[in-house]
């Protein structure tokens, strides 16, 4: 995907959310998030998305804290949005050649490292949002669904910190109805992923490219979305139980 069509998805998932949020009381619980309602949902992400843009517009070299901004009640949709309007103008104005902090391995440019990882990381709370509010996912298009699937197999879970371990090696086999294939190794050390097909698996999952990005991000049940798996079923269990972000 281009840099900007990953800017217009940060901003449509950030007014979809803002949406969700008006017709939805802040005190809801957010299932996909243990411990959170939807005020804590809103406020963490207002403040990641404040923290990505300052990285971007100071050229920050190594991270720095997040903020802790607490607004509340009335005050919260309308913090939100400005810094979801800061986030996206910072993000515009941004040169290609920007040099900064990131932290996914496999980043091309810092400028598109920011405005995928933001479109993604305010996607996936839309999600979080609309099961806050008990209401169905709203389908994310395909190419940002291919996308957001690659971001999650091939960076957070390349990272030394990921959770993904099995005490024994085992092969993961993603596919998606309209292209994407990705193949996951899966052992005491990180995950290892190739964007190939996989010759041996384990276990495979496919399906629409929407209903894998939700169950992958874990904002689905594999047992209950419109996917298909096959293999050993600990392999799905393993990473629902540790693929959490």
């Amino acid at each position: 995907m281009e840099i900007d069509a990953h800017i217009e998805a940060l901003r449509r998932a950030g007014d979809a959310l803002l949406a969700v949020a008006a017709e939805t009381p802040w005190s809801a619980e957010v299932p996909s998030c243990p411990g959170w309602r939807l005020e804590d949902l809103v406020r963490h992400l207002g403040n990641v998305h404040r923290w990505a843009e300052r990285i971007v517009r100071e050229r920050l070299a190594e991270r720095v804290p997040l903020p802790e901004a607490d607004p509340s009640g009335a005050a919260l949709a309308g913090w939100f949005s400005e810094g979801l309007d800061a986030l996206e103008a910072t993000l515009r104005a941004a040169d290609d050649d920007l040099d900064c902090f990131v932290f996914l391995p496999g980043a091309t440019g810092a400028r598109a490292f920011w405005a995928r990882r933001q479109a993604h990381e305010t996607t996936v709370h839309l999600m979080d949002a609309q099961l806050a509010a008990k209401r169905a996912l709203s389908g994310v298009p395909v190419a940002l669904a291919l996308d957001g699937i690659d971001e999650l197999l091939t960076g957070f879970h390349a990272r030394p910190r990921s959770r993904v371990r099995a005490p024994e090696p085992r092969v993961l086999a993603v596919q998606g109805d309209e292209g994407g294939r990705w193949t996951t190794r899966l052992s005491e050390e990180p995950p290892s992923t190739v964007r190939e097909a996989a010759t041996r698996f384990d276990c495979r999952i496919s399906g629409p490219a929407a209903a894998l990005y939700a169950t992958l991000w874990n904002r689905a049940d594999h047992r209950e979305a419109p996917v298909r798996w096959e293999g050993d079923a600990r392999v799905m269990e393993l990473w629902r139980a540790r693929a959490t972000v």
